[in-house]
């Protein structure tokens, strides 16, 4: 039987993730407490998204939600605190920020967490935040006649991927003599027990209660999965051993791990690890 075997919610685009027992399932992505995956984004002065490919000591900088505000922690800084409640709008501070090729209406955090940010990352940057008012979807071309909102993501507002990929990428490293990686450094948002190894680029759905996922494309990869998150250092990069087994003619030879999915039923569904799944394959 496949089972819900870890739920992963990443406030702040680039920095790490909080792995969570339970969240909500939103069309946008998971939820917990009012926060959304991705809700937050660290630009650079031209509004640009910063991101751990160019900046790997972001996977450092670790949120925690904290009663009203979401906490951050960065080796040798003092703990930073994000208020929840949206700004005020009399006094709120807005800008255009750009996430790869889409340009949306962002809150623009003050400069005291522009000053920590740059401090814990080592170059000028500022914090900002999804607008209540703003507007992004993910490629029409992959969803079809699903308009899927999504926040900061790359594209979709969700990442999934079985534990079984995992174990047979492990295993081609430790043969070639690697050391195994943690799925951390995929950053999915969903990890599937219980089905065979990317079995999940071939299903349907994933039914989890009364909600409904649709992989609708690969993931190709960057190098971000050389990453090490526990010490935000590159190390060795995983994709040259992926590269002799999970190109994607489709996604023109990119090097694809995981399925980027929108919801299609259950807007607001409660979701849990150890929940049972139930996937239906596309052929």
């Amino acid at each position: 039987m496949a089972i819900l075997s870890e739920l992963i919610l990443y406030p702040i685009k680039s920095c790490a993730g909080m792995s969570v027992r339970e969240a909500t399932l939103t069309s946008a992505g998971l939820s917990l407490d009012a926060v959304y995956d991705r809700e937050w984004m660290v630009i650079d002065e031209h509004g640009q998204c910063l991101t751990q490919r160019e900046h790997p000591r972001m996977a450092l900088i670790a949120p925690r939600l904290k009663s009203d505000v979401l906490e951050l922690r960065a080796p040798g800084m003092l703990r930073l605190q994000i208020p929840l409640g949206l700004p005020d709008p009399d006094h709120e501070q807005t800008r255009q920020v750009t996430v790869w090729d889409d340009t949306v209406l962002a809150y623009d955090c003050d400069e005291i967490t522009a000053t920590w940010f740059s401090k814990a990352i080592g170059v000028p940057c500022r914090l900002v935040r999804f607008h209540a008012g703003a507007t992004r979807f993910a490629s029409a071309k992959w969803t079809g006649d699903v308009a899927a909102p999504t926040l900061f993501s790359d594209g979709f507002p969700f990442l999934l991927v079985g534990s079984a990929s995992l174990a047979d990428l492990n295993e081609k490293l430790v043969a070639a003599g690697r050391a195994p990686i943690p799925m951390n450094r995929f950053r999915p948002n969903m990890v599937i027990d219980g089905i065979e190894a990317f079995e999940e680029d071939y299903a349907d759905t994933f039914v989890l209660g009364e909600a409904r996922l649709k992989p609708v494309k690969p993931c190709p990869r960057c190098p971000m999965p050389s990453v090490d998150q526990a010490t935000g250092q590159p190390g060795p990069d995983p994709l040259d051993i992926l590269r002799t087994y999970r190109t994607k003619p489709a996604m023109e030879d990119a090097i694809c791990f995981g399925m980027n999915s929108i919801v299609t039923e259950g807007d607001g569904e409660r979701v849990y690890v150890g929940q049972p799944v139930t996937m239906t394959l596309a052929f």
